[in-house]
């Protein structure tokens, strides 16, 4: 059998004209079966049949019925062989490729241009990053990962080409069609890349095409509307347009799509273009470069074709080229009406027929067409926005990200303490994300003003001013540059602040700038997707690192290659569940269960976020700030975090003198507050506090002996409605509490009684003695010294206490309504009572925060 098996595949080769190379359309692990159905199929086809199987027509799902039912009529009376789909949606594609499928005698063999993904042209599916973006990544199983990916997408979708990868190199910055398209300008990074791409493809089951034949990336003008002319040499050719063809041909690649191109020094025809050049096709693309797979012209009603040779006349010349798929015939039936005649008038011979059609045949089998199966649409949109694609993304990104200038190392940004930052949004596309993540690390002041002058006299008093140019990421082809007010708004920007540049769009967007000298930091982030936005942020504040390089020049200061590298500081990240080891689908269970709590009247409104391994991975806001539904929850509102205060303020300075030796475990609390001395509580460890086994009571309602007895309102012999210097606590609106009270709550702890039990108990007493220890030590309040230690460090800007000293009252969520004490809304007060007495700061509570 192995024998016959060698046998047949020479004989095969042979009798194709395929090189000594294993064709990539084979399947050599079942050739003899596959030979068999390809023989049988073509030896059962009517010569019309076989005409036929050269054509593959676009379809758009978004048509009418009307129009999608007319391919119908080419798959009835024409025997179409393939059908490559266009613009549409997932579940409207399927249906259709069903139909047509099932009505045609030999399954038709799929195909898409889907170069970023399925995104490309069908809404509802995911898109991944643009080429470019791709080609700074210097990690190439990343886009192996993002090839296989994309096949797998294009699998489910019953698609069995994808017209992918571009390997263009883009060595012009004025190219108008291919761009973002290209993996960049290296010769050797496109290569790479495209190998990488095409394994992960094909590993899928998806078969590649390497476009466009010769060579599209040194082009000025798009061959959709003219021809191009590239008066390069044939060395030129070879050495740099072809090169990554002699290296991904030899790995296994599945097809080629020929560009329409002028291209005189490797075509002898004048004005022919590249599609119907036998010394292109032919003898460069298969005799030189011992090309054995499928050739599909580029589309035949593109104007760089079209325009040359009347419809039918140009799909015979681009056959006899050497093409074997005939893509987008402007008409397909007279196409095929003129190449039926050329068969039967000699022009055709059958041996060239047959080579074309069985390649054709070959390819349906590997994809498994001769066992068909009809696409199921159950699930098909969720299996096409997989949680596996968005981390991969959010990988993809992050180590494209490329830092190309980095003066004085301001990247990233290490001292958040006094350090005032703007940031300015230039570009025609938002950049909200960008600044909302860059707010979770610190203040930003979002500056916006109409002229120059003004945006001067504004960024004077900052530090940082973050410029983000943001550019729309809806497709690769939208504009790239600055406009000359941007230009020279940046130029002097720079001249009178530090500033950070980053661009959120292809890198030939610098070229535009005058001059860099004055700039200290700039951030190639190459799209203005969201995740790209987070990753950019979090990489300014040393979240992440920055590793990419850049694909394509950018001016003489920033070459091909430029790369940065940025290391990144332990601050906590943003980014998706399954990068810790989450699952996406059990989070969303937290939807259910905080939407469960307000329906129930249980709150009005929640932050809930959730962090594993130092990384954010859900953030969500739910409802409003209270039952009247009049401002709903932002992630910047603020909420009492009530007795979060003692790990997020008492604890970490508490620990930071044991760190000192100032106390330790052991250490009594008359040893830290000496007026306990002859106190029943003198033996009191802090190990004992802190572990609640020291008998204290739980808590001391401090408040109920400041109650009028009669009137059940604050006794006017504890409060005032006016601050003055006697009553100067306020402990909520229009209320202050006697200041020598706090004497008095201190005095209520120290001659409390101890519990007759011993063992755990929790209790809020010792944090009150913490907080005076802690001031005691310190010589300030514990608001102040938290601030000052700990928050303006770690840019926690929106974790206070009192904080209606910093923030609107809108912006804080009201506690409850209290009916027992303050008699009014708590709002933007500590709920605590005992807190509230000591003015709103204590060791147990009296801390606001948002989630974050």
């Amino acid at each position: 059998m192995k024998q016959i098996a060698v046998t047949s595949f020479l004989i095969l080769s042979s009798f194709l004209g395929f090189s000594q190379q294993i064709n990539p359309l084979m399947v050599i692990d079942d050739l003899e079966n596959q030979k068999k159905w390809v023989d049988s199929i073509y030896g059962n086809m009517s010569l019309q049949e076989k005409i036929g199987q050269l054509f593959m027509v676009d379809v758009f799902s978004s048509d009418p019925t009307k129009k999608t039912d007319l391919v119908k009529g080419l798959i009835d009376n024409y025997y179409i062989g393939g059908i490559i789909f266009s613009k549409g949606g997932p579940k409207r594609q399927a249906k259709l490729n069903n139909e047509y499928q099932e009505m045609s005698r030999v399954p038709l063999l799929i195909g898409m241009d889907a170069e970023w993904g399925l995104a490309m042209r069908l809404d509802s599916t995911f898109a991944y990053p643009w080429n470019m973006t791709l080609g700074a990544i210097k990690d190439n199983e990343v886009v192996e990962k993002v090839g296989n990916r994309i096949g797998e997408h294009s699998k489910r979708m019953g698609v069995h080409f994808n017209f992918a990868p571009v390997v263009d190199i883009n060595t012009n910055p004025k190219n108008p069609i291919i761009g973002n398209r290209s993996f960049g300008e290296s010769r050797e990074n496109v290569t790479q890349k495209a190998l990488a791409f095409m394994r992960g493809m094909q590993g899928a089951g998806v078969m590649a095409n390497a476009k466009h034949f010769p060579g599209h990336g040194d082009t000025d003008t798009d061959s959709h509307k003219t021809l191009p002319t590239l008066l390069f040499s044939k060395e030129r050719i070879d050495s740099l347009e072809l090169y990554p063809y002699k290296n991904i041909i030899s790995q296994g690649l599945s097809s080629v799509m020929v560009a329409h191109l002028n291209i005189p020094s490797i075509i002898p025809e004048t004005g022919y273009p590249s599609s119907i050049s036998k010394n292109v096709v032919t003898q460069i693309l298969q005799r030189e470069l011992g090309f054995n797979g499928l050739i599909f012209t580029d589309a035949l009603n593109m104007k760089g074709a079209a325009d040359f040779q009347k419809p039918g006349e140009i799909d015979l010349a681009a056959f006899l080229a050497g093409n074997d798929v005939l893509l987008i015939s402007e008409n397909v039936p007279k196409a095929h009406d003129i190449l039926v005649r050329a068969y039967r008038e000699g022009v055709i011979l059958e041996t060239r027929l047959e080579k074309s059609v069985k390649k054709i045949l070959y390819a349906k089998y590997k994809v498994g067409l001769h066992n068909y199966e009809p696409i199921s649409t159950e699930n098909i949109i969720e299996d096409l926005n997989s949680p596996v694609d968005e981390m991969l993304y959010e990988e993809a990104m992050e180590k494209a990200l490329t830092v190309v200038k980095n003066d004085s190392a301001t990247l990233p940004i290490k001292d958040l303490h006094n350090t005032k930052i703007a940031y300015v949004n230039f570009g025609d596309d938002s950049g909200k994300p960008f600044l909302n993540y860059l707010r979770k690390y610190t203040k930003i002041d979002w500056v916006r003003e109409k002229s120059l002058a003004a945006y001067l006299k504004k960024l004077k008093r900052y530090d940082y001013v973050v410029i983000g140019f943001h550019r729309s990421n809806e497709n690769p082809w939208k504009s790239y540059k600055f406009t000359e007010k941007e230009v020279q708004w940046i130029q002097k920007i720079s001249e009178e602040n530090k500033v950070i540049l980053d661009v959120f769009t292809r890198p030939y967007a610098l070229l535009d700038l005058e001059s860099t000298q004055n700039i200290e930091s700039i951030i190639v982030s190459y799209q203005n997707s969201e995740v790209a936005q987070s990753l950019s942020a979090q990489l300014i504040f040393g979240a992440r690192g920055a590793s990419g390089q850049l694909p394509v020049s950018a001016g003489d200061d920033f070459p091909v290659g430029t790369s940065v590298e940025i290391k990144p500081l332990k601050r906590l990240q943003y980014g998706t569940p399954e990068s810790v080891g989450l699952d996406s689908e059990k989070l969303k269970k937290i939807d259910t269960l905080a939407w469960s709590g307000l329906w129930a009247g249980m709150m009005p409104g929640a932050q809930i976020i959730v962090a594993k391994k130092g990384k954010v991975v859900y953030e969500k806001n739910f409802g409003y700030h209270t039952p009247e539904k009049k401002i709903r929850v932002r992630s910047d509102d603020l909420y009492d975090v009530a007795s979060l205060t003692k790990i997020l303020a008492t604890l970490p300075m508490t620990m930071e003198l044991m760190d000192r030796g100032a106390i330790n475990m052991d250490t009594k609390l008359s040893e830290m507050l000496p007026e306990f001395k002859y106190s029943n509580k003198k033996n009191i460890t802090l190990k004992r506090m802190l572990s609640h086994t020291a008998r204290l009571k739980a808590w001391i309602p401090f408040y109920i002996k400041t109650i009028d007895t009669v009137t059940g309102l604050p006794s006017k012999k504890y409060y005032s409605n006016k601050k003055d210097d006697e009553f100067s606590i306020k402990v909520a609106n229009d209320l202050y509490l006697r200041k020598d009270y706090k004497d008095t709550i201190y005095d209520l702890i120290k001659e409390s009684e101890l519990r007759s039990r011993s063992g755990y108990k929790y209790s809020d007493l010792p944090y009150y003695l913490l907080k005076k220890y802690l001031e005691n030590f310190y010589g300030t309040s514990l608001d102040y010294l938290v601030q000052r230690n700990l928050y303006q460090h770690l840019g926690a800007n929106y974790t206070t206490y009192n904080p209606l000293s910093k923030f609107r009252k809108s912006d804080i969520t009201p506690t409850e309504e209290d009916k027992y004490f303050r008699m009014q809304k708590v709002h933007g007060y500590v709920h605590d009572q005992g807190a509230a007495m000591l003015g709103g700061v204590c060791g147990h509570a009296g801390l606001f925060s948002n989630a974050n």
